[in-house]
Formats: structure tokens, C-alpha cells, sequence
């Protein structure tokens, strides 16, 4: 009995070590996380699967596809086509009356944090911009360590 009682200890200790080492393995691989790791791109497929809008996404990283002409009427916006593996083209509609203009180039990599909207061309990517109200928690374009918020 004493012998099943220790093999019965020694499983328990083994166990706790190897919950452990995966906890503290797990909250390294976070800690080494750099701005711009989390990606939310399952947010983003679901919301264009389901052809939803008004869905908020993460930063998420992008490659842009192509520079478009500003919209000026009303707020002015830069415009661009963005691609990602798994999503269609998607716009964006960045809007430089609240937010500084980015300066970008075709196949540069950028992160987008925002707000999804559907439409039957794939969908827009706007709300890149800080809330003049405060309402909305907003988003940003970041071009390495800068946003455009």
C-alpha cells in the first residue's frame, strides 16, 4: 500500500511540474509578444463570411495592395486596397480630417486596427482614427512603431 501510495505522489508531482512548465512557457511566449503580434484575422474571415458590419477587429496586418484617389467629399479620406491571405481585397477608408495621413507605398506591410463594414466588393475597413468623442475606442494605421491615429 505504501508503495501505490508513493507512485500514486510521484504522478501528482510529475503532473504539477509539467502544468507549471507549460504555464511559465506560455506567459514567456507572451511576454515576448512585440505590438503588432496579435492578429485578428479569424474576427475578420467570420465577419466577411457572414457578411457582417460594424465588427471592431484587432490590429491586424495587411499588405497594401493599391493607392487610390482621397474621397473629399465630406470628411476626407485616404484610400487604399489592402490584401490578406484568407480575406479578400478589402478598402480603407482612412480618415485624414481626424487622423494624420499615412504615407504609403504598394507592398508595403501595415497593421489596421478599426471597424469592418460588408459590402458585396469584400468589405471596408474604416473608424482608423482615434474618437474625436471619446464614445468608440477607435482605431489606427501603424507603419512600424508609428500610428496614424
Amino acid at each position: 500500500m505504501n508503495q501505490n501510495r508513493f507512485w500514486k505522489q510521484a504522478f501528482s508531482f510529475v503532473l504539477l511540474l509539467l502544468v507549471y512548465g507549460v504555464y511559465q512557457f506560455g506567459n514567456k511566449q507572451a511576454e515576448l509578444k512585440q505590438p503588432g503580434e496579435y492578429d485578428d484575422l479569424l474576427s475578420l474571415q467570420q465577419a466577411v463570411s457572414a457578411q457582417r458590419s460594424k465588427v471592431w477587429f484587432n490590429e491586424t496586418q495587411f499588405t497594401v495592395y493599391k493607392l487610390l484617389a482621397d474621397d473629399t467629399k465630406g470628411s476626407r479620406h485616404q484610400r487604399f486596397l489592402v490584401k490578406r491571405e484568407g480575406l479578400p481585397t478589402l478598402l480603407v477608408a482612412h480618415n485624414i480630417d481626424l487622423a494624420p495621413r499615412a504615407p504609403l507605398r504598394p507592398g508595403q506591410s501595415l497593421y489596421i486596427k478599426g471597424r469592418y463594414e460588408w459590402n458585396q466588393k469584400g468589405g471596408v475597413l474604416h473608424w482608423t482614427h482615434h474618437d474625436p468623442r471619446g464614445v468608440q475606442p477607435g482605431g489606427w494605421l501603424r507603419l512600424g512603431e508609428e500610428k496614424y491615429q
